[in-house]
């Protein structure tokens, strides 16, 4: 081998690096271990000891030190599933972006097209190129995009603008510029919001041009808080009110109206006369007569007062706010209150009939107007921070611009004047509706009390400091993992890829003796090298990235075999120890059939790196490195070992006594049994396809279909089928509970609401499920149940949300991923082999093998003890199926190339068979290894994993046949009879 002493100097700078950037994490880790040994089982002690510590030297290499909090930055970060923690996945709302740079536009042809784009936004589709797709039919030249009543108007006209006369082609690229900068925006606004929450190690990035913003706060465990945080856009507005006997004329004639479509009684007790308040009054005779007859009053749990019009549960509100959108219901307000905007309060408790603490929420009536503008906007204020007002309750201070304090000063002393309200609300939600009481409020500071408690007021003051996003950020996709998750996930990540290295390395020293201690060398630094790695680009560990590594231990070893493989061919052909290692090194030896079983690893990871989204990217970033890592250990660490023997003892063997005759004059006809094959194997695809399309079909998860699947550990067993029915009966929609793992722990899934965007549908969602499941836990508070927190045992211990939006992409990604890598093989095979029977023949084996696990997952998923939904993780295995059964295929057609190049006698047929006899060890022993470290993983890896493994184990069983018994036999079958003649008659000649 030539260049040595430069491979082993590389290989010792690296070995240092990766060691060097793997210390930090090592440190880092006995620090925490040290902070947890001090804390207890106190996580707050615990955070508050590593803060301490935050600028101490933990770290002396002699030449430089290191303090924790530098040490924490630089070691390997772990996955939200690993750590625990939120991420979330933000849509901006291009649709409000576009109505703020048209300013609110009422263009009948704008409106339409906003409305023709939501209504027809496809999987992986911008919508704003639909917006512009559906804008070109609606004004079919009637309209110009840079009309004055759309985009020409004053807030876009100048430099960088648009101008009257533009084209719609030349004010589409202005639009779109103008759309980056609000996505840009929203960003940096998110990126302040978060920096200042104070979550060690953020991530926050920008998904390409799709609106999409990917926030990940490892170790976050405060769901809701959190959400409103990421959601909220900061919209702070100052409205003026309704007083109650301002409204109340209108409150009695809407309940009139509504029972002539709502209550289904003939007999009602009229009591249209009564006033309000006595409506309102807790009197039997009154509940009575109201009673299932009054569709408003009935939901009223509590007489309101001054601004508040009336206290109602949050589960009625979307009820209520119906009937108020309702034209029969609007056209009774007075004509001056024709505009009014009906908003609520978040919730708050009060005490009912019977004493007892109910949540409700308080309804107000705003002063709207036709523009639906506030009377004043936050955008004037310029400074606020969390405080306590005179009573000592949590409040927001704010400090307001010139402009703010005149208008301020001019609506506080209107308030005061006529003994009126100012109501100040937040993304739509009332906070408060204080009276002004000692005249008008001059000098712009002023401050905002409610029912806050002191984390709400620091999150308000942060998100009105960051300042509001451009458009509201509705949080389509978010996964929840609790620290106890996590760290089960570790454990068993751990253990499976341990065990997985010590049965690979105990395979290879079984098998080929000194050279598999070689290969086991290799091995090691093949990890150090991919470990290194990871550490020093900062990328982040997941659990199906453990399994990529787990993975690599197998394909690490891939090389070696068939490096190992060649060497014992050339050495029972009479060459020297030394002949047979650099031949089998060799282009024509084993390096041309490395090369082209790893490009189609390569294609498939690249693919499923580009098109996967969390964790998946996680997985298939693991899967290449490790591919890069395995080529170097395998072909050069490797054999500086083997040249070391050589030239030394000399003794080096690719055998032990026991396998030495494996697999040797091996002579089974593979082509003669082709019709049985192609019988068995057209069974089995006619079976797959029925089920999936006729009978079964697949269980598809909430990645595919939209929904939210929510992991609860309950306190002893339980029946999944009551509790099924049970929170079916509350959500009011079919809810899927499934046993995981143990009997007393369940995977929920439910669509319920899942096209409605906004932090207060999830929250209701977590309510909901929180108030079905209560019964079974006693003594367990619903912040306990849904929030995370270090030794958590019982409840939400991990939850996920995927919006009907992003679920069409994934879903649209998952089938581009798929056709994508089996179009790149077919591709570079034909490239490769200059034929197109060979890719006709792998990628023949590729459908088979994917329309077999297919099919396995349709017929056994509904009785399977563990999950086999249809999800992200299952395409991933799909996709590296696809490469593993590539591997198999091109290692004999590269022996078929092989042959065909030299001088084997015999028929095509003969040609062929001989091709896989002498390959078989090969093949047999990539596909075992394989098979020990998923079973490995399968046992031990993880409920989470289970389904995702037993896809990969399934397709590398089926993937090793099809390699066999399909690919060549539809290469022999599809290779023109002249073709064959020609091949024949050469080799027969010579």
């Amino acid at each position: 081998m030539q260049n040595k002493g430069l491979i082993k100097f590389f290989a010792i700078l690296f070995a240092l690096v990766s060691i060097y950037q793997l210390s930090f994490t090592y440190v880092a880790s006995n620090v925490k271990g040290e902070a947890k040994a001090i804390a207890g089982d106190n996580p707050d002690k615990e955070l508050k000891y590593l803060d301490s510590i935050g600028k101490e030297k933990v770290l002396n290499l002699g030449f430089t030190d290191f303090t924790y909090n530098e040490v924490k930055n630089k070691q390997i970060n772990k996955g939200l599933d690993l750590e625990g923690g939120i991420n979330v996945i933000l849509q901006i709302s291009i649709k409000d972006v576009l109505k703020g740079l048209a300013n609110n536009s009422k263009n009948p042809v704008f409106n339409k097209s906003l409305a023709d784009a939501t209504a027809n936004l496809e999987g992986n589709k911008s919508y704003l190129d639909k917006f512009f797709e559906a804008f070109d039919a609606n004004s079919n030249g009637t309209t110009k995009l840079a009309s004055p009543e759309i985009f020409a108007n004053r807030n876009l006209q100048g430099e960088g603008g648009i101008a009257f006369e533009m084209t719609d082609a030349q004010a589409q690229k202005v639009i779109r510029k103008k759309v980056d900068e609000s996505i840009e925006s929203a960003y940096k606004v998110l990126r302040e919001r978060i920096d200042k929450f104070g979550v060690t190690q953020p991530n926050i990035q920008k998904l390409g041009a799709t609106g999409r913003i990917l926030v990940e706060l490892p170790g976050a465990k405060d769901v809701d808080r959190i959400k409103k945080l990421l959601g909220g856009k900061a919209q702070l507005e100052f409205w003026e009110t309704y007083k109650i006997e301002e409204i109340g004329n209108f409150l009695v004639a809407a309940n009139e109206a509504l029972k002539k479509t709502e209550v289904k009684t003939k007999e009602t007790k009229t009591v249209a006369k009564d006033s309000l308040n006595a409506l309102l009054t807790d009197t039997k005779d009154s509940t009575e007569a109201k009673k299932g007859n009054n569709p408003l009053f009935d939901k009223i749990l509590g007489q309101g007062g001054g601004p508040v019009l009336g206290y109602f549960a949050p589960k009625d509100t979307a009820v209520v706010n119906e009937y108020f959108k309702r034209a029969d219901i609007r056209i009774l307000l007075g004509a001056d209150q024709h505009y009014a905007k009906f908003v609520w309060s978040k919730p708050t408790t009060i005490k009912d009939a019977k004493q007892k603490d109910v949540e409700v929420v308080e309804l107000y009536a705003l002063k709207g107007n036709r523009d639906n503008v506030p009377a004043m906007n936050g955008g004037l204020v310029t400074d606020a921070k969390d405080t306590f007002d005179q009573m000592g309750k949590p409040a927001v201070s704010m400090q307001m611009n010139s402009q703010g304090a005149k208008v301020w000063e001019e609506l506080t002393g209107r308030a005061f004047s006529q003994k009126s309200y100012i109501a100040i609300v937040l993304d739509n939600i009332v906070y408060s509706a204080p009276g002004v009481t000692s005249g008008p409020i001059a000098g712009g500071r002023s401050e905002i009390t409610g029912s806050f408690d002191v984390a709400e007021t620091k999150d308000l003051a942060n998100v009105l400091n960051a300042g509001k996003l451009p458009a509201s950020a509705d949080i389509i996709q978010s996964t929840v993992v609790g620290p106890s998750l996590g760290q089960a996930a570790i454990d068993a990540g751990t253990i499976s890829s341990v065990l997985g290295f010590l049965l690979v390395c105990l395979w290879m020293v079984f098998y080929y003796g000194k050279a598999g201690w070689y290969a086991n060398l290799a091995l090691l630094l093949n990890l150090l090298f991919l470990f290194g790695i990871m550490a020093s680009f900062g990328f982040v560990l997941t659990l199906p990235g453990i399994a990529g590594i787990v993975l690599t231990l197998g394909t690490a070893v891939d090389a070696n075999i068939i490096i190992f493989e060649r060497a014992k061919e050339e050495l029972r052909e009479g060459k020297s120890l030394a002949e047979a290692v650099a031949a089998s090194y060799g282009w024509h030896g084993a390096m041309r059939s490395i090369i082209d079983a790893n490009v189609t690893h390569v294609l498939t990871g690249a693919i499923l790196f580009i098109f996967g989204t969390g964790p998946i990217k996680g997985f298939a970033l693991t899967l290449l490195i490790g591919i890069v890592t395995s080529m170097f250990t395998s072909i050069f660490i490797a054999r500086i070992f083997i040249d070391r023997n050589i030239a030394g003892k000399g003794d080096l063997t690719f055998s032990t006594n026991i396998t030495k005759n494996w697999f040797t004059n091996f002579h089974f006809d593979f082509i003669k049994i082709k019709k049985f094959t192609y019988i068995f194997s057209s069974i089995v695809v006619v079976v797959s396809l029925t089920s999936i399309f006729f009978v079964n079909g697949l269980d598809e998860g909430v990645d595919f279909v939209g929904g939210r699947t929510f992991q609860v550990k309950f306190e002893k067993p339980v029946d999944a089928t009551v509790v099924s029915d049970e929170l079916s009966a509350a959500f009011g929609t079919p809810v899927e509970a499934k046993i995981l793992g143990d009997d007393d722990q369940l995977k929920i899934t439910t669509k319920y609401k899942i096209k409605e965007d906004g932090v207060a549908v999830d929250e209701e969602v977590n309510q909901i499920l929180f108030k079905a499941l209560a019964k079974y836990y006693p003594n367990t508070t619903y912040d306990k149940f849904i929030n995370s927190f270090d030794g958590k045992k019982v409840g939400v211990l991990q939850q996920s949300k995927v919006g009907a939006s992003i679920s069409e992409d994934i879903k649209t990604n998952s089938y581009w991923a798929v056709l994508g890598a089996m179009a790149a093989i077919f591709l570079y095979l034909m490239v490769s082999f200059r034929k197109w029977q060979y890719s006709l023949g792998a990628i023949a084996a590729v459908a088979h093998d994917v329309i077999f696990v297919l099919g396995i997952y349709s017929l056994c998923y509904k009785f399977m003890p563990f999950h086999m939904e249809m999800d992200q993780h299952f395409i991933a295995a799909i996709l590296t199926v696809i490469g593993y059964s590539m591997n198999d295929t091109v290692i004999v057609f590269d022996r078929i190339r092989e042959f065909i190049i030299g001088n084997r006698k015999g028929s095509f047929e003969d040609i062929v068979n001989a091709s896989i006899n002498t390959t078989l060890s090969r093949t047999l022993n990539t596909s075992l290894m394989m098979i020990i470290v998923l079973l490995t993983m399968f046992i031990f890896g993880g409920e989470s994993i289970r389904g995702f493994i037993f896809a990969m184990l399934v397709g590398i069983v089926v993937g090793t046949y099809s390699s066999l018994f399909i690919a060549t036999p539809v290469l022999v079958d599809t290779i023109s009879k002249d073709d064959k003649h020609n091949i024949e008659d050469k080799h027969n000649k010579a």
